[in-house]
């Protein structure tokens, strides 16, 4: 059974750094993701990245102040988030892709339904 676990959200003022964690449990794959999905939109890609090329990809809104990392000894998915701004604020969620295919992946990664595995998610807001 695959379990992804998020933490590390919290409120910040505008600026500020956050770094989000998710631990992986039975989850073998190589290709994980960052979502955000603020009230009445839908949820996004924010980040991505591959295990073993660790190759990133971001959306441009993050490009510059946010940056995705893998520990793989750990299981560890990390997010930091420097930088941020009030329309960062939103729930994120990490995400697992059961059948990595790079192809696939590196055309799609920005979207939900690539992604076979999600957390519960953990809540960020920037004030400003």
């Amino acid at each position: 059974q695959v379990q992804l676990v998020e933490s590390g959200g919290g409120s910040v003022q505008a600026g500020g750094s956050l770094t989000l964690s998710c631990v992986t449990s039975g989850y073998s794959g190589s290709c994980m993701a960052w979502f955000r999905q603020a009230p009445g939109k839908t949820r996004g890609g924010v980040a991505t990245i591959h295990a073993v090329t660790h190759i990133a990809y971001y959306h441009d809104s993050v490009k510059g102040r946010f940056t995705i990392s893998r520990d793989n000894a750990k299981n560890t998915v990390f997010l930091q988030m420097n930088s941020l701004k009030p329309e960062d604020t939103a729930m994120y969620y990490c995400a697992a892709i059961q059948y990595c295919n790079y192809g696939d992946w590196s055309r799609n990664w920005p979207f939900a339904g690539a992604y076979n595995y999600w957390g519960q998610g953990t809540q960020v807001t920037v004030s400003s």
